[in-house]
């Protein structure tokens, strides 16, 4: 029985503004790109501060750190999400959020009432583990007070759906949110025993 919804941040809680800085400096360089994806994976463990990793990525690119800030700073909430994290998640499953993230960030893109949502966080950079390992999977649902079976994941990226799943968690990979929405609904109707 599906008791708790644990969604990712960047790309699916909110958008991707990492990505699409990569996107664009990075494009036809795989290599700078493993670079900046490196510098990400320090930050999000707790290994490199904020300001570090802001010039550093700002110096890979040969662009200034505010250029970088701009864009990481773009990320804005995934209000339909939300919404309907309030009027149909919320009511009946415990909702969590699991992302490899750095510090510094939660409080400036989510309000206070988007936050209110969440029943916990777990934020890689925090306990310095990241997705796809085990034990962040089976950490966020320890911290929901469920067990992993009774779990489902939203994830914008496919190894961290398998790492979900590898532990007995569900998982959904977002594309957006009316497909999101439909793939839910029915998991949750046919596993969650909800209404009865």
């Amino acid at each position: 029985m599906i008791k708790a919804v644990i969604f990712d941040c960047f790309g699916v809680l909110s958008t991707e503004g990492f990505r699409v800085f990569c996107g664009k400096y990075f494009k036809d360089q795989p290599r700078k790109r493993a670079q900046a994806q490196s510098l990400m994976d320090l930050h999000t463990l707790g290994n490199l501060a904020y300001e570090e990793f802001i010039d550093s990525l700002a110096k890979l690119a040969g662009q200034k750190s505010e250029t970088v800030k701009d864009y990481l700073h773009s990320n804005k909430p995934n209000e339909p999400l939300f919404d309907y994290i309030r009027d149909d998640l919320k009511p009946k499953y415990k909702i969590g959020m699991l992302s490899n993230a750095g510090d510094d960030w939660l409080s400036e893109l989510f309000s206070s009432q988007d936050l209110a949502l969440l029943d916990d966080v777990v934020l890689s950079f925090k306990f310095g583990i990241t997705k796809p390992n085990p034990a962040i999977y089976e950490l966020a649902a320890q911290r929901l007070g469920v067990k992993p079976i009774d779990c489902v994941l939203i994830d914008d990226i496919v190894r961290y759906c398998d790492g979900a799943r590898a532990v007995g968690m569900q998982a959904i990979l977002y594309e957006d949110f009316e497909q999101m929405e439909t793939e839910l609904e029915q998991l949750l109707k046919g596993r969650s025993g909800v209404g009865s």
